[in-house]
């Protein structure tokens, strides 16, 4: 836009790429359970075709239309590996607590996950703002509120693989913003999606190996649709985790459980108490008060902390451009 700095333009990228990611994960807990239901797909089934399937549609995509993207440092591509081993394994636990679980419950146990990057992002002494303490403040209470429902006993094996996924899923937001001082979002989801790739077949192969025993091909239309949010969500997260940072896209991030909620209403069924849509309305609070927020110096370079040791070579900052 016209008068806007690149700074400006930047932030403003950033911030509708990280609800563009919210509203693609949160479709992902619907496509899951209806992937999951009956005698469909178990959950290491439907979390290794997903993530499979979109690391190779974005290889594809990458090889044929722009190879330069396939170009990672050393360094990097270790903190790639890393952040998607993380990230697969949260992956599992958050399919398996998925299936134990509603899918506007499991999400909003899921988000949590901001409150585990806060505690990442400070280990590796990266400051928050006080109007960032605040939003994750008012981000808790709505996620109580949230939490309480009408719905009878809730599963606590479900419970608790929805926190440990959402305490995993928080780590590789901070090892990405690293990777992402310089390099590209697309170059960064692929290596990452690769990874997580290779944990979570492995994981399909070593303990399951079930195939769907219901006929037609109904089972495959929502793991397609996963297939398609994973891709265009880790997308958008990475794009914006590089122009706002991990902290405030993890914040936008949890507009996911209002999409969750929403959808799991309209497609599922899944009927809200009074007090979850007063937490609706609280979330959605937090997360209108990232206008209010300053933008973060860019590139974020911390040559401090517990990632310190991912920095990045001297090579021309003109190197992925046309």
């Amino acid at each position: 836009m016209a008068g806007m700095s690149a700074t400006q333009n930047g932030r403003l990228a950033g911030i509708n790429a990280a609800l563009i990611s919210a509203f693609f994960l949160g479709l992902a807990p619907v496509f899951g359970k209806a992937a999951m239901g009956g005698d469909h797909f178990s959950p290491f089934a439907v979390v290794a075709l997903r993530t499979g399937a979109a690391a190779l549609l974005l290889f594809l995509i990458m090889v044929l239309f722009k190879r330069k993207f396939l170009y990672i440092y050393g360094t990097g591509l270790l903190g790639c590996v890393i952040a998607g081993s993380i990230n697969g394994i949260g992956s599992l636990f958050y399919y398996v607590g998925l299936s134990k679980l509603n899918a506007s419950i499991a999400q909003m146990l899921y988000a949590l996950y901001p409150f585990f990057v806060a505690i990442w992002l400070i280990l590796d002494r990266q400051p928050l703002s006080r109007l960032t303490i605040i939003r994750i403040a008012i981000a808790f209470v709505s996620a109580i509120m949230l939490t309480q429902s009408g719905a009878g006993n809730i599963d606590p094996i479900g419970v608790m693989c929805m926190i440990i996924a959402a305490g995993f899923y928080a780590a590789h937001i901070p090892i990405n913003q690293r990777v992402l001082y310089d390099v590209p979002p697309p170059t960064v989801t692929l290596y990452t999606l690769i990874s997580m790739s290779a944990i979570v077949i492995s994981a399909y192969f070593i303990f399951d190996r079930s195939i769907p025993t219901a006929a037609g091909v109904a089972p495959w239309l929502p793991v397609f649709g996963l297939t398609v949010v994973t891709f265009l969500s880790r997308l958008m997260l990475f794009l914006g985790i590089k122009h706002i940072g991990g902290m405030q896209t993890a914040i936008l991030g949890l507009g996911e459980l209002i999409v969750a909620i929403l959808f799991s209403h309209l497609l599922l069924n899944e009927m809200l108490t009074r007090p979850q849509w007063i937490g609706v309305a609280c979330l959605g609070i937090s997360l209108l008060m990232v206008l209010l927020e300053k933008p973060v110096p860019h590139p974020p370079v911390h040559p401090h902390g517990l990632l310190s040791w991912l920095q990045p070579p001297d090579f021309p900052d003109d190197f992925y451009k046309n």
